[in-house]
């Protein structure tokens, strides 16, 4: 049996479903439940956003494309080995393709849903992974004196374990040098908008003309520009969940980003036969595509050049951290540091802004251990 994945698109009552993921192979009746399975969990809205629909599908792919490599049958949960199906998938995902950790739990994720449905649905007798207690790290909260689970948790005994990993983010001297090694001057400009805003990958794809103006001749004197990232606004700006938000920007960049629209994007420009809205364009004079995947490809390129690893993720938490650190050295009458952080990114929860405070506090660590070094050095030669 061959197994292809691939997506296709509909309509439901007026929505359209682009990119939805499919399961295809010789003997349809064998996709039928796991595409039955998308439909089930996809469009009851398990995941906020279409965007993520092609990862579950070639995750469910690599399975079936795992255990019919190895002629096994996703039905046989009881096939008498020590080891079940989705563990010996795991262990495939970590050993044999050495992927993360991360990545293996969240394709994982997606087989567990999978065998949840199949069980209510009556095609398998019972799920093949158990639940097991495991302690867990919880986070200080005003909160913490009501929870009564003891730092325990149950989780499925098919997924790893998982160690607490800091975002990995640049020093300013990374900066400098990514930023030099960057010659193509669009290239540089996107790069220098994602560490002035902090912006995601597609939000600076799709980062509106519009929202560029000459900061001289504006009536706002403030030193940071309130700019409003409005999906509904007809710029043709995306933002996770099509959420509104206010972010601030630098005057001064506002002034070097003008400048650019007025002496560099038209060479671009200029080689697409319809105006375009998106700040940004590629060497066709289009917008960057793909939610600006072409994005990421262009920054780890320029990284390498530089002798850095880095993605177009990692200035976002360049930003961040970089920003927390200037504000809590730098404080502002009336700002918090970590709220003003957490809207200019955009997060939902300020419990996602806070792992950043878990880097300036490594970076404190590392300012202070520098500061003995060299104290104990000037000891010595005195």
């Amino acid at each position: 049996m061959e197994l292809v994945w691939a997506t296709e698109s509909f309509v439901i009552a007026g929505q359209p479903y682009p990119g939805f993921p499919i399961l295809l192979c010789d003997s349809m009746e064998s996709c039928i439940p796991v595409n039955q399975f998308f439909r089930y969990y996809l469009l009851r809205g398990e995941i906020g956003s279409n965007r993520s629909w092609p990862s579950i599908g070639r995750a469910l792919y690599d399975f079936f494309s795992f255990l019919q490599a190895h002629e096994l049958d996703w039905h046989d949960v009881d096939h008498g080995e020590a080891k079940s199906l989705v563990a010996a998938y795991r262990d495939y995902c970590l050993r044999t393709c050495e992927l993360t950790r991360n990545t293996t739990r969240q394709r994982l994720t997606y087989i567990c849903k999978f065998y949840e449905y199949a069980l209510k649905e009556g095609w398998v007798k019972r799920v093949p992974f158990t639940y097991e207690e495991r302690r867990v790290k919880r986070e200080a909260s005003f909160l913490a004196h009501a929870d009564a689970s003891g730092g325990k948790t149950m989780a499925k005994d098919v997924m790893p374990r998982t160690y607490k990993t800091l975002p990995k983010f640049l020093s300013m001297a990374e900066v400098k040098s990514l930023l030099t090694a960057a010659e193509n001057p669009h290239h540089r400009m996107m790069m220098r908008l994602a560490l002035y805003t902090g912006l995601r990958r597609e939000e600076i794809a799709a980062f509106p003309l519009a929202y560029v103006f000459d900061p001289d001749k504006s009536e706002r004197t403030d030193r940071n520009l309130s700019i409003r990232l409005d999906p509904f606004d007809g710029s043709g700006m995306v933002t996770k969940r099509s959420v509104p938000r206010e972010i601030y920007i630098n005057r001064q960049f506002m002034a070097e980003l003008y400048r650019y629209v007025t002496k560099l994007r038209g060479e671009r420009a200029s080689l697409s036969k319809i105006p375009q809205k998106a700040l940004l364009l590629n060497q066709s004079g289009e917008p960057y595509g793909d939610n600006g995947k072409n994005l990421n490809r262009i920054i780890s390129e320029t990284g390498k050049q530089a002798g850095i690893k880095v993605h177009t993720h990692m200035l976002r938490h360049t930003y961040a951290t970089q920003t927390l650190v200037n504000l809590q050295r730098n404080p502002t009458s009336g700002l918090d540091p970590l709220v003003f952080v957490q809207r200019q990114l955009g997060h939902s929860s300020i419990q996602t802004t806070m792992v950043y405070l878990h880097l300036v506090n490594e970076m404190a660590d590392e300012a202070v251990l520098a500061y003995d070094d060299e104290l104990n050095a000037l000891a010595e030669a005195v």
